[in-house]
């Protein structure tokens, strides 16, 4: 991939976001009920979110507005009290933002001199004589799975599992090894791969998170980071062949990294089972049975409106031009770089803006040629960078918990869920807990798939150890075995997976202790379920799973749903 020019884009608003922590631990909150701000919660929500607009930018300080994510800025009084609220003069509400050497922020207001504080609980402007209670620690707010941008050489950080080192020498983040994840943890961040290994002291690569692999993160406005251990070592790339490593003396600006949210890279397939690619000269075409570089696009969604951008390889969009032809030459804000996007069963169908589907004609080039979709203008799409998902709902991510049964959609750390690609773009989730029907659900993470079937019993306990099983779901007392489809349905089918014990548990009302409930005699019919096909949209934007049915009735049995939110990951 070398010789692909180096892709690099602007962070989003929501790669700029920050949570700010107080010296008590806690965040600096909007609470709007209560028309106040205060420093009481504990984990980092929409409330705890903030922007920085920044006037003015130093090397060690920077003029600034704080702003909530409900548009109200952060304001401080005469009589030293902390509101929001909208400026009422040019200065009301700026802070003069200084970055000190421990990784800390200090906001001190420019019209009264005072600095921002907290007790704990409240929070207020009265002192100017500068303290460790006027110090702030900034949390990036962006999605912790993200990709490492060294703007000094261009590069994004890769991870090589081989030798156990991280080097600064992709030059497109299409890899599942550019991909980190960002975990932060009693003051300090761990860096964590692909693979689950993490980034340590020692320049190597290791299985277990320890003090040797805890860092503390300088945080300047724009997404902008650099990892050090708190004794004056930085982590910047070093030598010919850029070595992420700890060192002391690194040239002015090599330590600085951009923060990205990690991108959805795609391969598009069709039904001769040729990659679409990029040629030199942009055309889009399918060319090889192969998977090269420039066959890979870049999934751009906009759930709301079910519209679809692909960048390809060499930084431009897929854009249809005259003569109904696609090429890859488009810019980011070009009509003709929009595609509405139809699912069907696993596959995909692009439509342009001229209302034409894209299909392959029979020279092999991608055209917006028909008037109706058919087998030509499906394409089988598949992930290129990712084999586990890390889910995150409107108020924190998809995670378990020691203190309940139940899958919770607002922790602050997330639990990963491994795919297992299935064909025509469908996944298995491996190592997941499904809510259904009031009983839980568990897939193991080990093992290869087969057919048996999981039986539910009367007592509505479910066990069953002769081996994996398929779920499938029943309505109106009618079966559908696996592989049929009725009307236009659209499904992936959740698997328990490896030889394992699969164990269901009542929940019990508030107020009582859950039980298992011991094996009884399975009932004469199996219990079978299915879940709906995990859409591409929702990956980048939210992720609901619900049961297979008709899009005009609705379902008299079990349903599966993650999360009622929008969920990235």
């Amino acid at each position: 991939m070398a010789e692909v020019e180096c892709i690099h884009s602007h962070p989003r608003a929501e790669d700029l976001r920050i949570g700010l922590i107080c010296w008590a631990g806690t965040y600096l909150t909007f609470e709007t009920y209560k028309n106040t701000i205060t420093a009481t919660a504990k984990c980092l929500g929409r409330k705890q979110t903030w922007e920085l607009l920044v006037s003015n930018e130093h090397d060690t300080q920077a003029v600034v507005r704080v702003k909530s994510l409900q548009g109200l800025y952060l304001l401080c009084e005469p009589d030293g009290s902390v509101c929001y609220g909208r400026p009422r003069t040019s200065h009301h509400g700026c802070f003069l933002l200084r970055f000190h050497r421990n990784g800390k922020w200090t906001f001190q207001c420019i019209i009264s001199g005072r600095y921002l504080e907290s007790d704990g609980e409240y929070v207020f402007c009265h002192s100017r004589v500068l303290s460790a209670y006027h110090m702030w620690t900034p949390r990036p707010a962006l999605h912790v799975h993200v990709t490492l941008f060294s703007p000094m050489y261009h590069s994004y950080a890769r991870a090589d599992h081989t030798v156990g080192r991280i080097w600064v020498d992709a030059s497109i983040p299409c890899l599942e090894e550019c991909g980190f994840l960002l975990h932060f943890q009693d003051g300090c961040y761990h860096l964590e791969t692909s693979t689950h290994h993490f980034l340590s002291r020692l320049d190597r690569l290791v299985s277990q998170p320890s003090s040797q692999t805890a860092f503390h993160l300088q945080v300047r406005p724009g997404g902008i980071v650099a990892l050090c251990d708190g004794e004056g070592g930085t982590v910047y790339p070093q030598g010919s062949h850029q070595l992420l490593g700890l060192g002391s003396s690194p040239r002015r600006g090599e330590e600085w990294f951009i923060l990205h949210h990690f991108p959805t890279w795609v391969s598009l397939r069709v039904k001769t089972r040729k990659f679409i690619s990029v040629m030199c000269d942009g055309d889009v075409c399918t060319a090889s049975e192969c998977l090269t570089p420039m066959s890979l696009f870049q999934f751009e969604c906009d759930s709301d409106n079910l519209t679809l951008q692909l960048r390809s390889a060499n930084g431009y969009y897929l854009a249809q031009r005259q003569h109904r032809t696609v090429l890859a030459d488009g810019h980011p804000l070009e009509s003709e770089t929009f595609f509405q996007v139809h699912w069907n069963c696993g596959k995909i169908i692009l439509q342009s803006c001229n209302g034409r589907f894209l299909g392959i004609t029979p020279n092999g080039l991608l055209m917006a040629s028909s008037t109706i979709p058919g087998p030509n203008e499906e394409l089988g799409i598949r992930f290129a960078n990712r084999s586990f998902l890390v889910l995150r709902g409107r108020y924190g991510y998809v995670g378990s918990s020691s203190d309940h049964d139940l899958m919770q959609c607002n922790m602050d750390q997330p639990d990963y869920i491994q795919l297992l690609p299935c064909r025509q773009g469908i996944y298995h989730f491996q190592g997941w807990i499904l809510l259904v029907d009031n009983i839980l659900w568990q897939l193991p993470s080990l093992g290869k798939i087969c057919s048996q079937l999981l039986y539910r019993t009367s007592g509505e306990q479910l066990t069953h150890s002769a081996g994996t099983q398929w779920l499938l779901y029943s309505r109106r007392q009618k079966w559908h075995p696996i592989g049929r489809q009725r009307r236009n349905y659209q499904r992936m089918y959740l698997g328990i997976l490896g030889q394992w014990n699969a164990t269901c548990l009542t929940p019990s009302p508030p107020g009582k202790t859950s039980a298992l409930i011991r094996t009884r005699t399975p009932e004469p019919r199996s219990k079978r379920i299915s879940v709906t096909q995990l859409f591409l949209p929702s990956l980048e934007k939210h992720l609901s799973l619900s049961n297979n049915t008709s899009q005009q009735a609705t379902p008299q049995g079990p349903c599966v749903y993650l999360t009622q939110q929008r969920v990235g990951v």
